[in-house]
């Protein structure tokens, strides 16, 4: 017997009322649930050294963060503290179309400079615990299973599973061209995308508003959806519109899996910009609709209003042909980088979600090169302030700065609806994803506090779910979308990826003044019955390993 929990309010993921109960780990599983309603009957015994007391906490699994953007961050970081310390054993990784894996040393450069501000550019130095210390991701894996070997053999704090990013995949067959694949390119691609299942990605990440993955029809991805359900899969796409057109962009993916016979996972699954104020009831309404009909649908939020890209994403996809160097090309020519304003701020560019840019909602949180005051001093302000203060266009400003840093700074966008937020984590469907970018000088709050927020904000104080539902949509809703058979409950023989935290003192630390504040209120995280997390620390345990596709029967 490893351990004993004694005395713990267990919330067994069932969303069904909690229970006191002792519980015994060993070899990495739970090996027994003692209820208290038993009258104490074979409660476990065991030396002071091998017990926990976890009375006034609650004992629930560990938590799955369902779109992560670590997939440079732990292998810079394997101590992982900022979502170790939130209570995550496992995060989802290869989101938004764009990751490292499958890769090639033609599309490599291009595909590092363009997710820079979202990963750093792999000789990072301002990414969180290391900020001013170069640490390089020697990125010297070409295959998916190649990349997720390279997890393991590191070793990391937290568990990860991985999806074949779509738009690197087509980078693969046909580079940064806006134009249809063709029969061969499409076949190259179905390739690719069975390679990266077979090596063990869980299913394929899509960001249809960025290039290249948004070049792509709704047929193409349709039968890379189809190689995608062969191996049992979800599709997980970041669809063509959160603003203008956002539901006909929900209802595309929900046709395409369908015709595919994919199951689907919608990240971020947000309303936002002032066209969608009030219409989450809406959306809800098309996933029912579809889910009645037997679709298999799910979805993530993170628990806050802004969101958090490239300030480069929101650029229209014409300007983007042919890669980030072709886009800097047209940003130094007066003329083009006018058609790309006027395109911006006049028609609503398809970057921007197909709504006229609003530069008082864009706030700039990180820069590649933070040493050069030039840059830095617009970080936590928007384009539009830095543009008063600079007496000029706030085109001019971003103009500079996407040229000057070579497209790496990031963005708070504000641009969502706390009532959209709360109606859509409410539905039986629905999962986190923190969405968190960990690069970056002022990074979004979520990526440090997206789950204690949901225990301690949305369920004890706001009361928008009960706390054992929130666990429920934290724990076994994304272990079933994951397909995992051993985790997401509080189960004998499951894994003991487990969480214990104080449902009255549970909180967010961090804020958007204070992005990187560890959580207050979960003192313990275990992996596998290690704890990575004891009395509130980061233990030396890298005890995580990369989650592989549980193969269809």
């Amino acid at each position: 017997m490893d351990l004993v929990i004694r005395n713990a309010r267990v919330i067994d993921g069932t969303a069904t009322t909690p229970y006191q109960a002792d519980v015994t780990l060993a070899e990495g599983r739970i090996t027994g649930i003692h209820r208290e309603a038993d009258g104490g009957r074979n409660r476990p015994t065991a030396t002071r050294k091998r017990t926990l007391d976890a009375d006034g906490l609650a004992l629930a699994p560990g938590f799955i963060d369902m779109h992560a953007h670590s997939d440079l961050a732990l292998l810079r970081d394997p101590e992982h503290t900022a979502k170790a310390a939130q209570g995550v054993t496992l995060e989802v990784i290869g989101q938004d179309g764009l990751s490292y894996a499958p890769v090639d040393d033609r599309v490599l450069p291009a595909l590092r400079t363009q997710i820079a501000g979202w990963n750093g550019d792999g000789s990072d130095v301002n990414s969180g615990v290391n900020s001013g210390v170069n640490i390089d991701v020697n990125i010297d894996w070409r295959t998916v299973g190649e990349y997720l070997d390279r997890l393991d053999r590191q070793g990391t704090a937290v568990n990860a599973a991985y999806l074949v990013p779509q738009g690197t995949v087509r980078a693969l067959a046909l580079g940064w061209e806006d134009r249809p694949a063709t029969p061969p390119e499409i076949a190259s691609m179905k390739r690719l995308v069975a390679e990266g299942m077979a090596q063990g990605a869980v299913g394929m990440s899509s960001g249809l508003t960025y290039t290249p993955g948004m070049y792509a029809s709704t047929t193409e991805l349709a039968e890379l959806c189809e190689v995608v359900a062969a191996y049992g899969g979800y599709y997980c796409p970041h669809h063509r519109s959160y603003g203008a057109d956002a539901l006909p962009a929900y209802a595309e993916m929900i046709t395409l899996a369908r015709s595919a016979g994919c199951a689907l996972h919608l990240a971020h699954a947000t309303m936002n910009f002032e066209v969608n104020e009030g219409r989450a009831p809406q959306l809800l309404a098309l996933l029912d609709a579809a889910r009645a009909q037997g679709a298999d649908i799910s979805l993530d939020t993170y628990p806050y209003t802004p969101g958090s890209t490239t300030l480069a994403a929101l650029l229209p996809s014409w300007a983007n042909e042919g890669g980030p160097d072709a886009l800097l090309a047209r940003l130094r020519d007066d003329a083009t980088a006018d058609r790309v304003r006027h395109t911006l701020e006049t028609e609503g560019s398809d970057g921007c979600h197909g709504v006229p840019v609003d530069w008082d909602t864009i706030e700039i949180s990180g820069v590649m090169t933070p040493a050069d005051p030039e840059l830095s001093g617009h970080i936590g302000r928007t384009i539009a302030a830095s543009a008063r203060d600079r007496s000029e266009a706030p085109w001019t400003t971003a103009r500079r700065l996407l040229i000057a840093d070579r497209l790496g700074p990031t963005i708070l966008h504000h641009v969502g609806h706390e009532e959209n937020v709360r109606t859509i984590m409410r539905h039986p469907a629905h999962t986190a994803g923190s969405d968190g970018i960990l690069h970056g000088a002022k990074p979004h709050p979520r990526a440090y506090g997206t789950f204690p927020r949901y225990l301690g904000t949305y369920a004890r104080e706001l009361g928008v779910l009960s706390l054992e539902e929130c666990v429920a949509h934290l724990t076994s809703r994304p272990a079933a979308r994951l397909r995992l058979p051993d985790r997401g409950l509080i189960r004998e023989g499951f894994r003991a990826d487990l969480v214990l935290f104080d449902p009255d003192t549970v909180a967010a630390g961090s804020t958007f003044e204070a992005p990187r504040t560890l959580p207050t209120g979960i003192p313990f995280v275990l992996i596998d019955g290690s704890f990575v997390m004891k009395d509130g620390r980061r233990t030396d345990a890298l005890v995580g390993r990369t989650i592989r596709r549980t193969p269809v029967a």
